[in-house]
Order: structure tokens, then sequence, then C-alpha cells
């Protein structure tokens, strides 16, 4: 799974569990995300890649905090958040 900038995911695993986030870069090994609320812009969370899943379809325009938490919270409307299914 290859993220880029603007895609939508969903945190799998730690405080953030059942989360819905944007790329806002990727490297190697990680991906750094922000929700603009919690996780902000000018300090994303740096997360693994196996503790994701990329919601197909969704992307986002990553410009400021403000317009970022309005588009995730219209995503997160659309899109069941629950990891497990259920």
């Amino acid at each position: 799974m290859q993220e880029t900038r603007g895609d939508v995911v969903v945190s799998l695993a730690g405080r953030d569990k059942g989360g819905v986030f944007a790329v806002v870069s990727a490297d190697e090994h990680y991906v750094y995300i922000a929700n603009g609320r919690a996780r902000k812009l000018e300090a994303p969370k740096r997360k693994q890649r196996k503790h994701l899943c990329k919601i197909e379809g969704q992307r986002v325009d990553v410009v400021t905090n403000k317009q970022l938490w309005r588009s995730l919270r219209a995503c997160r409307d659309r899109v069941d958040t629950d990891p497990q299914g259920g």
C-alpha cells in the first residue's frame, strides 16, 4: 500500500484507533498523518504503514487545518470507520 499526500486513512491501532486522518507525507517506513484538530498539519503523527487502512476513492486537500478537519468530517460521515467491520 503506497500512500500519497491527501489520501484518507483509518487508524487500526493505538490511542487513535478508528480515527480518520489524511496523509501529510510518507517515507520508507512511516506515514505522517493529521486530522486538523488533535493532530495539526504542523505536528503530524508518525504511524507505521501496517497500522493504517487506506480508504479507496477518498482524497482530501491538505491545505489548512480548518479545511482538513471539514473535509475529513465529510469523509467520516460517508464511510464506516469501524476497523473490525462490525
